[in-house]
């Protein structure tokens, strides 16, 4: 099944699609700004990493049905693994390993909130296209 067909006939999908691209964006700024915000917390890069990556997969979760959960969940930890590989090439910004894991972990948690009632939430909030007979 190819993603264009798993999508689910979401009103307003491009919109909605739109957002997720958008929030592509802000996780790719914020991993590649020279001094991106810190979490108060031990560990808080690392939740960070993890929220901002379940926050992504249950994002894409709402726009395509289930059999194309999995691909959603490789390209995202795909964009984790190249976003730290291109943080190693900065001289601002460092490679972590345990960072790739935190990205990681914040799919598996997105995709395994996708799978409950998180994943409708956008369906509640715009609703499901209609055909018209």
């Amino acid at each position: 099944m190819r993603l264009r067909e798993a999508r689910w006939p979401l009103r307003g999908f491009a919109l909605w699609h739109g957002v997720a691209w958008g929030l592509v964006g802000v996780v790719l700024y914020l991993s590649l700004m020279p001094q991106p915000p810190q979490l108060d917390i031990s560990s808080g890069d690392k939740l960070g990493h993890l929220a901002g990556y379940a926050l992504l997969m249950v994002w894409f979760t709402q726009l395509y049905a289930r059999p194309a959960h999995w691909r959603l969940g490789v390209a995202l930890f795909a964009l984790g693994v190249f976003i730290e590989c291109v943080q190693g090439l900065t001289a601002h910004r460092s490679f972590e390993w345990l960072d790739m894991a935190a990205d990681g972990g914040g799919v598996l948690l997105g995709w395994w909130l996708g799978g409950t009632v998180f994943a409708s939430v956008l369906q509640r909030v715009a609703g499901l296209q209609t055909t018209r007979r």
